[in-house]
């Protein structure tokens, strides 16, 4: 069910709403398997559409969890490292659906891309616990809480700044003791945590390597390990930390403190680039609780090679993005060259969603056409994207709820292999991108990055490694098409609109 919209929360143009309902018989959706380490707490909201009230259940539970049976929350602790198997249950007036699911304890968290909200996108400098809070309400109203999205971040501004004019973002930075101090708007930030995590959801903040953020308020240098533990006392699930004022220690170029945002130019060499994301990465592994890693550092020293290495489980490929199809479709089709280096854990993010109410402080509907917001979702999810909502939640419209609940497209992205999709096919306008999935099947993302509607007649299976007879599945509508396979008879017809998408999966037909 949408929220209720006020009429200038519609997009100006909105597209074709091709995700059918979900049905009302449950559907358990979300990836097929869940990390944590050795006694960290645990949280998992199973995820699952179809009339409520629902129960559920969990069979073969590793001890030290639990299930609330009215919530589906699995929660507590596993102190033994193992690969487990469960069974997740979920039941309803009309029906049952039931799922194999992996409960892996080891070293590696964030087995699939992190799905979630971050605030910057909407709020920008303007954001408040308030917002936040709502922000998590509409995530579990709208119902994308059982579609998997899961994180709730609190970008740059949390903390006090430097010299702004407002009263609100005005007071010291730290305590006498070094701790990290909020602003006002934030005046209870464990409660924060609490509230998020109260609500099925996991918490995420914001910080950097330099003595200022992005927008100039507090950041880490020299507190790392302080800072660390106290993320992890106030019950913070992710980290963004963010390179901006650390160019300009890397340089020996900082002025008075108050460095601008210089991105990675300054970074000549890899160590350079690398030394304070390793220093943070070795407190949060520290800490007794779970903290995905966001390496938001731009793409310098070709960071997807050694990201893995400072215990990042993300890492930004790129400058960030904006709401318009240069932006966007510059950053989404120029990622092959990292996707030998993603994988379960360590995923490469191409940055955050541009769809919705957007607007960095001045909301406006995205300026993505809604074809290009069909290719922004598909391409994100062929690529294994860590999906950041960067909308207004309290303005969510039928349309990109559809964008953002389409659970087999969304299956892409969770899928347990991790095989970040490449280009196989640039010809004219055209650009195929193939995806390898666990099951054996292949994702197929058929782009047209050009002006006009693409006509196609595709015939040339062997080109996406494919021999025999295939089933054809369309991801967007839901709907089986019928199997193709030999050459000499079959062939996919299409018509894809300027920047659009067709987006397929085909499995081998037995």
């Amino acid at each position: 069910m949408a929220l209720a919209l006020r009429a200038n929360d519609l997009p100006a143009n909105p597209g074709p709403i091709l995700t059918p309902p979900a049905p009302a018989t449950p559907r358990i959706n979300g990836p097929n398997l869940f990390g944590a380490r050795p006694g960290s707490p645990f949280l998992y909201a199973i995820p699952a559409t179809g009339d409520r009230p629902m129960t559920f259940r969990v069979e073969n539970l590793p001890p030290g969890l639990s299930v609330d049976p009215a919530t589906g929350r699995i929660t507590g602790a596993v102190k033994q490292k193992g690969d487990y198997a469960v069974v997740l249950h979920a039941q309803n007036a009309r029906g049952e659906d039931q799922k194999t699911f992996r409960v892996v304890i080891g070293e590696k968290i964030a087995l699939t891309p992190p799905m979630g909200w971050n605030s910057w996108n909407c709020f920008a400098g303007a954001v408040s616990e308030e917002k936040v809070k709502r922000a998590a309400e509409a995530m579990v109203r709208s119902g994308l809480i059982n579609h998997g999205w899961t994180y709730i971040n609190v970008d740059d501004y949390w903390q006090n700044h430097r010299d702004s004019q407002d009263p609100a973002l005005q007071g010291p930075f730290r305590d006498p003791q070094g701790n990290i101090l909020p602003n006002s708007r934030f005046p209870d930030m464990k409660g924060l945590a609490d509230y998020i995590h109260s609500l099925g959801l996991k918490a995420g903040l914001y910080s950097s390597p330099g003595p200022w953020t992005c927008g100039g308020c507090a950041g880490s240098w020299q507190h790392e390990e302080q800072d660390a533990r106290t993320y992890a006392r106030w019950g913070f699930d992710y980290l963004k930390y963010d390179w901006c004022s650390y160019g300009g220690i890397a340089s020996g170029k900082m002025t008075n403190m108050a460095t601008v945002r210089l991105y990675g130019q300054t970074a000549t060499n890899a160590e350079a680039a690398i030394y304070p994301y390793r220093l943070m990465g070795k407190f949060l592994r520290e800490q007794n609780r779970d903290i995905v890693y966001s390496l938001c550092q731009y793409g310098m020293a070709r960071v997807w090679t050694w990201g893995a290495s400072v215990n990042g489980n993300c890492w930004r490929t790129t400058d960030d993005i904006t709401d318009t199809w240069q932006s966007m479709s510059k950053i989404g089709f120029h990622q092959d060259q990292a996707a030998p280096d993603a994988g379960p854990g360590n995923w490469n993010d191409p940055d955050m969603l541009v769809v919705g109410q957007v607007g960095w402080g001045h909301l406006h509907p995205t300026r993505l056409t809604p074809d290009e917001q069909y290719t922004h979702i598909s391409l994100w999810c062929l690529l294994s994207a860590p999906l950041l909502i960067g909308c207004d939640m309290t303005r969510l419209d039928d349309f990109t709820l559809n964008l953002l609940g389409n659970d087999e497209v969304l299956a892409l992205d969770q899928d347990a292999l991790g095989k970040e999709a490449t280009c196989v096919i640039s010809d004219g306008d055209l650009r195929v991108y193939e995806k390898e999935l666990e099951d054996g099947g292949r994702a197929i993302g058929f782009f047209n990055p050009g002006p006009a509607p693409l006509k196609l007649d595709f015939k040339d299976f062997t080109r996406l490694g494919l021999n025999g007879r295939q089933h054809m599945r369309d991801l967007w509508r839901q709907q089986d098409l019928p199997d193709v396979g030999d050459p000499m008879k079959d062939a996919l017809t299409m018509t894809i609109p300027a920047h659009g998408v067709q987006l397929y999966k085909l499995t081998a037909a037995k």
